[in-house]
């Protein structure tokens, strides 16, 4: 049956849409409340047999276009259409449905129209309008529930109350229904994963085969390996951003058209292939899943891996999504209409927070992810949220968005919940002085719900523990840690700490005791035993990992999808050549393939070259032109493509992109894990899980402090006393060796009497040890307990 046959507008039903948002829009109390309700009713939505759909669009409102020239298109592929090919060209159905319309929104309804599920896929849209001049233009869906080709592509319609239907994770979901929504406290410790380094696949799926093997695993009682046990021992997984992201500046794009006579259209079709850390957003799309990290094209993948983590033995593990509202990046202006916009910003544009419209559709773009079952949000750069206050001709913090995103009641699987809720906030940044001045705690001091929290000071990204003296400068830091650290995220490695250390000038004091080369050094600064057992046994808070620093793979900014500044990128990340790739890694068949390509065939040559790109984008304030112009004329000639163009230069940039992306892949930690490291850290975080209640502020019994004096090393000590429990922990932060001396008998309050037992040692310090005499040294570290 040919599409127009198959399809039929249902006029009734989308004037009905459209005269329900006039009684909205015309008896609410507030314009937000009004644009609240029609928000729910936005997007490609299935209601029994009809295919509803809704648009905010005020763009059409401000060109004039009368409601003749506006249309509902749906796109069918007349053959088979694979999701896993890489590039196809199939001829499409098209079709042209009526609209009603009220105001700023458009609304179409119809029969016959495919909706995707897991086992199919479903008819494409957009809507269109046409000019005076009978040119064609296309508005996206930006609360999409699929985008197999990406964010700037028409969307399928995709059956969403399918997808909860066939949810494995049901009976977890039951368990937590009750009269009133589900509050959703904090995890006890958290694992946060990029998803495309995280296993060798590199999609959703494969991570979910990855937990979903650790799972059998364990109700085997089968033992573990060490790539087993850097993801074990959590409470939650928190994965970067998830939603579509940026694409080819330059292209090609992923959907590409070619009308044909017969009113039907041929399109090339390429599977999304972009690598991106997940920051890159441009807001449009962000409801659904970023069709890069699908394995089968199907968004179902999300829920499966939230059963995964919900169904594993033992003990369920909770699901957080990162989320990016703070921000879109420029492509988002090619997404979206203009109203959604506030102005440029660093990051790209600023959203219209004040506009309702705006504010009604994001918040319900945030709902409709979290209901793919996530259990907790974290919200990145809070600080960010901000809407220009023209009487005081000064931007301002939008806290009371802030508060209206945590207090989304989310549906799964029938049950009403309110997820637990992390906020990145760093402000006043990007004030100079914010490292001074920022008190990390600005959300969680105006919030009505206890359970909000925010990553704690040692979380952010200017935190580089392998710098001689760090942890005497940050004493002040830790004493508020201490204090008022029980709501705050902890722990130095993640996403950015680990970006940062890439980042740092070798030429600083470098603590060389953390190894004997600066890839040893940064691995260890970022998976220091010392510092996790300092964070798990002695902090408040709730400590994170990033699973790149704990299974010590690389790591770096990643975002291929630049054309012209992607050579100016990669001049800044140059210098991570210098902490994560010796001459070894970079000879290893397949490490820098592309780069090999294109002449660079030693680490050495790369290096030379990369020597010289920073201090030239510098130095011509990056004219392309005069820095292809300048690298030519080196003596002796640097290796590469022989004479240096601006197109060179730009591939150039991309090939170490694509090759650091994979360079980065966690599976290539295989070979060189350290066992020992794995199971001391798997045994920190299973005694942090056993021991909750250290997650709170010290008490007046309890102790920290370091040892004094200092004598070339900081060793601090920290005695915690719990409701049924005594923990003293002892750690070596850096600096020489001490002395021999007993740790149990040094003059803390609390400590006094037997009864310690040693419980957990870093590595190097053998099991024999119970107690007694012992020379510590840089990272090592003893919990003792008693009780």
């Amino acid at each position: 049956m040919s599409l127009q046959d198959r399809v039929t507008a249902d006029t009734d039903r989308a004037q009905a849409l459209a005269e329900q948002s006039r009684k909205w829009l015309n008896t609410s109390e507030t314009a937000f409340e009004a644009h609240q309700a029609i928000a729910r009713t936005l997007g490609g939505q299935i209601d029994g047999d009809t295919a509803t759909f809704g648009f905010w669009t005020p763009e059409l409102q401000d060109a004039r276009i009368p409601d003749a020239d506006v249309f509902l298109e749906v796109l069918s592929p007349k053959g088979p259409l694979e999701l896993t090919r890489s590039h196809q060209t199939i001829p499409f159905d098209r079709v042209y449905l009526p609209v009603a319309r009220y105001e700023a929104h458009t609304f179409a309804a119809a029969t016959g129209v495919r909706a995707g599920t897991r086992d199919g896929l479903g008819d494409f849209y957009a809507l269109v309008w046409r000019d005076q001049y009978d040119e064609w233009h296309r508005i996206l869906d930006p609360l999409a529930a699929s985008l197999p080709f990406g964010a700037f592509a028409p969307a399928e319609l995709y059956d969403m109350h399918r997808l909860q239907a066939e949810r494995k994770d049901k009976d977890y979901w039951a368990g937590l229904r009750g009269e009133a929504p589900h509050k959703f406290g904090p995890p006890t410790n958290i694992l946060q994963i990029h998803i495309p380094t995280a296993t060798a696949g590199g999609t959703i799926a494969s991570l979910t085969r990855q937990f979903e093997r650790l799972s059998e695993r364990l109700k085997g009682d089968l033992p573990t390996d060490p790539m087993d046990e850097i993801y074990l021992g959590y409470d939650a997984v928190q994965l970067l951003p998830v939603e579509p992201t940026t694409v080819y500046e330059t292209g090609p794009d992923f959907w590409q058209e070619n009308p044909l006579e017969d009113g039907s259209v041929e399109v090339e079709l390429i599977r999304p292939d972009t690598t991106n850390w997940g920051y890159d957003v441009v807001i449009s799309g962000m409801a659904t899943v970023n069709p890069v990290l699908l394995e089968t094209g199907r968004p179902d993948e999300l829920a499966d891996l939230a059963a995964a983590l919900h169904n594993f033995p033992n003990k369920p593990k909770m699901l957080v999504f990162d989320v990016v509202f703070g921000h879109s990046d420029n492509q988002g202006l090619d997404a979206l209409n203009n109203h959604y916009f506030g102005g440029p910003n660093m990051y790209g544009q600023n959203l219209a927070y004040k506009n309702p419209a705006v504010r009604a559709i994001l918040l319900e773009l945030q709902r409709r992810k979290v209901d793919y079952g996530a259990d907790g949000v974290r919200v990145d750069g809070a600080q960010d949220f901000k809407w220009w206050d023209p009487q005081a001709q000064e931007l301002k913090h939008d806290d009371e968005y802030l508060n209206l995103m945590s207090d989304i009641v989310q549906n799964v699987a029938g049950t009403d919940y309110r997820p637990w809720f992390v906020f990145e906030d760093g402000r006043p940044w990007p004030q100079e002085d914010w490292e001074l001045s920022s008190s990390y705690r600005a959300v969680i001091e105006q919030h009505m719900d206890d359970d909000v929290f925010q990553w704690g000071p040692l979380t952010f990204a200017h935190n580089t523990p392998f710098i001689y003296g760090y942890w005497l400068s940050k004493w002040w830091r830790i004493k508020e840690m201490l204090h008022s650290g029980s709501n705050w995220i902890s722990g130095t490695a993640n996403h950015d700490t680990l970006r940062r250390g890439t980042q740092v000038n070798p030429k600083l004091n470098i603590n060389t005791r953390l190894g004997d080369t600066r890839m040893e050094i940064l691995e260890k600064a970022y998976d220091n035993p010392a510092v996790s057992m300092l964070t798990y046994a002695a902090f408040p808070g709730v400590p994170m990992d990033f699973l790149n620093a704990t299974a010590r793979a690389n790591w770096g900014f990643i975002r291929n999808q630049d054309d012209k500044y992607g050579v100016k990128v990669v001049a800044e990340e140059a210098i991570s050549l210098k902490w994560q790739v010796d001459d070894y890694q970079y000879s290893v068949p397949g490490n820098f393939e592309r780069l090999k390509e294109l002449g660079f065939e030693t680490r050495e040559e790369l290096r030379r070259f990369f020597e010289f790109l920073p201090a030239l984008v510098e130095v011509t304030e990056y004219d392309l032109d005069h820095i292809a112009k300048l690298l030519n004329g080196v003596e002796p000639p640097l290796a590469g493509p022989g004479v240096f163009t601006v197109d060179d230069l730009k591939e150039i940039a991309r090939a170490w992109m694509d090759d650091m992306h994979d360079y980065c892949n966690v599976a290539h930690s295989q070979s060189h894990v350290n066992p020992a490291q794995t199971r001391f850290m798997l045994d920190l975080r299973n005694y942090r899980r056993a021991n909750p209640w250290l997650r709170g502020n010290l008490g007046p019994e309890d102790y920290f402090d370091y040892l004094q004096p200092v004598d070339g090393r900081t060793v601090f000590t920290s005695y915690r006393k719990g409701p049924e429990t005594e923990v003293f922990t002892i750690t070596h932060m850096e600096g020489g060796a001490t002395d021999e001396f007993d740790p149990l008998r040094l003059p803390i309050p609390g400590l006094k009497g037997s009864g310690w037992r040693c419980v957990l040692r870093t590595p190097g310090i053998g099991e024999e040890y119970i107690s007694g005499p012992i020379v510590l040294r840089d990272s090592m570290g003893l919990v003792f307990e008693r009780g």
